[in-house]
């Protein structure tokens, strides 16, 4: 699948470019088929990197699919392509958004989420660039439509950002006020976002913000785990609480784990 996007820099238009998602890959879930997830990389990562860590956690009754992101220039590395969900400037959330790259990114995941039966659950999660794909899916499935206007079709059960920030934060507020379903769906969709105090690369006053600004927007259901020390990578602890989070929201069977 590919999709077509304007260069980002100062916002002008410089013209169209197609870009090609790469490999995606499939964990199939141990036991019962209970839930499926879209787990989203980092900028310059790629989808086997998570789907190795996601295959060891306890959690059976999940399906994960794990996409790549298309190769592309980064305004942040000075127009050095590397794999990216969208083009980025600076990585934090008064940063310009590259919506029509949000969109194709989210579009590709709710594709990808979109034959899966109708039976089960649904979420999206991911870490860093792909926490913040994940959370503006999450606002794009309270609103009912992309930021280009489209309808977004996927009803999504939980989602996960991990040392993230929110995309588009500044009309979010006004967009979900406006709307009686946005807002009914915003204080019932779970949310869970888990940031590193040290996190040098996302720096964790976004990711306290973004979830301030979530939660002010009507997002009621939203957890907010702090990390003493984290810096830009992840876990086992935090990890364990994402097990948790999800065997409870989705009621998945199984054990639930201990809290951190």
């Amino acid at each position: 699948m590919s999709y077509n996007s304007s260069a980002m820099g100062s916002g002008s238009r410089t013209g169209r470019m197609s870009f090609e998602f790469g490999r995606t890959h499939v964990v199939r879930p141990k036991g019962k088929h209970q839930a499926t997830i879209v787990w989203l990389h980092g900028l310059g990562d790629k989808g086997s990197s998570w789907s190795q860590l996601l295959e060891t956690l306890p959690l059976p009754n999940i399906k994960w699919i794990c996409p790549t992101a298309p190769t592309r220039p980064v305004t942040l590395f000075g127009g050095f392509p590397c794999t990216a969900w969208f083009d980025v400037g600076d990585i934090s959330e008064e940063s310009p958004d590259d919506l029509e790259g949000l969109d194709a990114a989210a579009s590709h995941v709710a594709n990808l989420l979109s034959t899966e039966p109708a039976d089960i659950k649904l979420g999206i999660g991911g870490f860093s660039m792909g926490a913040a794909t994940a959370i503006y899916s999450a606002s794009c499935r309270i609103l009912g439509q992309y930021g280009n206007g489209n309808l977004y079709p996927i009803n999504l059960s939980a989602v996960v950002g991990l040392s993230g920030w929110l995309p588009c934060s500044r009309s979010l507020r006004n967009q979900v006020s406006v709307s009686h379903e946005a807002a009914r769906r915003a204080a019932s969709l779970p949310i869970l976002l888990c940031h590193g105090s040290g996190d040098d690369v996302v720096a964790y006053k976004h990711g306290e913000k973004s979830a301030h600004t979530l939660s002010s927007s009507g997002f009621s259901n939203l957890t907010f785990k702090s990390y003493n020390g984290l810096g830009h990578y992840t876990i086992p602890e935090e990890m364990d609480v994402v097990c948790n989070w999800l065997t409870v929201v989705l009621g998945l069977d199984g054990l639930r784990l201990v809290d951190h």
